[in-house]
């Protein structure tokens, strides 16, 4: 019988011990080592964060050879797929291989596919060969093989859609849960990097839960985005500005929200340097909701308190209950952001 591990996968950390895989610096990819409370899959492709991909991407002068290289030495060193400049990993899908048997009472088999719903920056993962790397949507295939813990969720991929679309949605599973689930009924909300997939899907999900009476704003940075984005129909109004500018956002964004300030921002940019334009617009009391792995939360915290705002900040947690069906319901109900994700992330 296989030895049970950790929960929480902490009889894989190398080092340092006593912290969880996350937070270390060397976890054990081996995946010979098979526990009982723990599923190993046939990696097909992973998903890079945003964030992530772009940091790797500008540091390999955009190289795909060097991206490979230095995605595959990551992993050699960590063993995982943890970016050591951005502290964020991504996502997998995958063939189940493996279901230790303290887990079969689970609704999953051997050979189903599935995506994982926890961060690459804590799952034991080993590649042996990185088979594509595409750099439009920040994916790469590979052979290789990851593990999930107990507590690690993930979803069973759909049949009514193909694998990228939903490796596409599932990615950024955790945003539009939460733009259904802060906003009420005749808020105005404010979402910077509204032209990526997080953005428009919390478009979509927060015009639908503010109502007729409410304000959905995006924010972008090249102008020609804005007629495609107006047609989709998630937002009420797209604004140009860069999010690296508040003090441009906020009059942008005052002026497109009859001069008030808003009750949400959400800030789904993929870049540094993004937090007080997601702070400065929001009203005293409102909350900003910061959905990005290059958000810097003593930036936040101090920038917040440098200008007196007194405002809830969310980080931007990946998982929200009942995140995957939501996220994947949108596609489902919106046939232009299928068409969008079909045509632009698979």
């Amino acid at each position: 019988m296989a030895l049970k591990g950790n929960k929480y996968g902490t009889h894989r950390v190398i080092e340092p011990k006593g912290v969880l895989t996350q937070a270390a610096w060397k976890i054990d990819n081996d995946m010979t080592k098979r526990y009982s409370n723990e599923i190993i899959c046939d990696v097909i492709s992973l998903n890079i964060d945003s964030a992530s991909f772009t940091q790797i991407e500008e540091a390999c002068g955009g190289d795909e050879k060097k991206i490979g290289e230095m995605i595959m030495g990551i992993v050699g060193e960590r063993g995982k797929q943890q970016n050591p400049v951005t502290g964020s990993g991504g996502m997998f899908i995958g063939k189940v291989a493996y279901i230790g048997e303290d887990l079969k009472d689970r609704d999953l088999k051997v050979g189903d596919k599935i995506a994982s719903l926890v961060s690459l920056s804590l799952t034991p993962l080993k590649i042996e060969k990185i088979l594509a790397i595409h750099k439009d949507i920040d994916r790469v295939d590979i052979i290789g093989q990851a593990v999930l813990f107990e507590s690690g969720i993930y979803a069973k991929l759909p049949d009514d859609m193909s694998e990228p679309l939903a490796l596409a949605a599932l990615d950024v599973a955790g945003a539009p849960a939460q733009a259904r689930k802060l906003p009420k009924e005749g808020d105005s909300v404010l979402i910077l990097g509204a032209n990526g997939k997080s953005g428009v899907l919390c478009g979509y999900e927060a015009m639908k839960k503010v109502g007729p009476k409410g304000n959905v704003v995006g924010v972008v940075r090249n102008p020609k985005q804005v007629p495609a984005l107006m047609e989709l129909g998630v937002y009420n109004k797209v604004i140009v500005a860069s999010a690296t500018e508040p003090c441009a956002v906020l009059d942008a964004a005052l002026e497109a929200n009859d001069g008030k300030e808003y009750d949400i921002s959400i800030c789904c940019v993929n870049v540094e340097n993004c937090e007080m334009s997601a702070i400065l617009p929001v009203r005293d009391d409102g909350i900003v909701y910061f959905f990005s792995m290059a958000t810097s939360f003593t930036k936040a915290a101090l920038g917040a308190e440098g200008i007196g705002k007194d405002v809830t900040m969310i980080i931007g947690n990946g998982y929200t209950k009942d995140h995957a069906e939501i996220t994947l319901n949108v596609l489902r109900e919106n046939e232009k952001l299928r068409k969008l994700f079909d045509e632009k992330y698979c």
